[in-house]
């Protein structure tokens, strides 16, 4: 039985959705909606349709990547000897460049996306899973 703090998990994933807010609203709200090819009034249809249904599937993404993580994060102290905050950051690189850096990159390669949505995209998850790995690691 791995041991998990599940009130971290929770605040973790609490942490990566208003990173989420912050991040694709004022920091690069604009910019990633020019890029992915949406527009403002396409937005604000999807918005008037009903969201919940979104985030709530995201919260629950969120919740999983949070647990997931706090699981490497156990075996990486335990077999790799190290713990707190620079655990916390390497796990959180290294689960980014593993996972989430080459599966978004079909954004672009494939889906036709630019680099710059990419960026903006990869960017918010290589922050996110960092700032997980910190407070997982540190919350024990």
């Amino acid at each position: 039985m791995v041991p998990i703090n599940y009130l971290a998990v929770v605040g973790a994933a609490v942490v990566a959705m208003v990173l989420g807010f912050l991040w694709y609203g004022p920091l690069f709200g604009k910019k990633w909606i020019e890029s992915s090819g949406l527009s403002t009034e396409k937005l604000n249809e999807m918005k008037a349709r009903g969201m919940g249904t979104t985030y709530a599937l995201m919260v629950v993404s969120t919740l999983i990547m949070s647990y997931v993580l706090s699981h490497v994060l156990v075996f990486a102290s335990t077999y790799m000897n190290v713990s707190g905050i620079s655990a916390g950051l390497s796990t959180g690189f290294w689960n980014w460049l593993g996972f989430v850096a080459p599966v978004s990159l079909g954004a672009v390669l494939w889906d036709g996306k630019s680099w710059t949505y990419w960026f903006i995209t990869a960017g918010y998850y290589l922050v996110s899973l960092l700032l997980m790995g910190v407070i997982l690691a540190l919350w024990v």
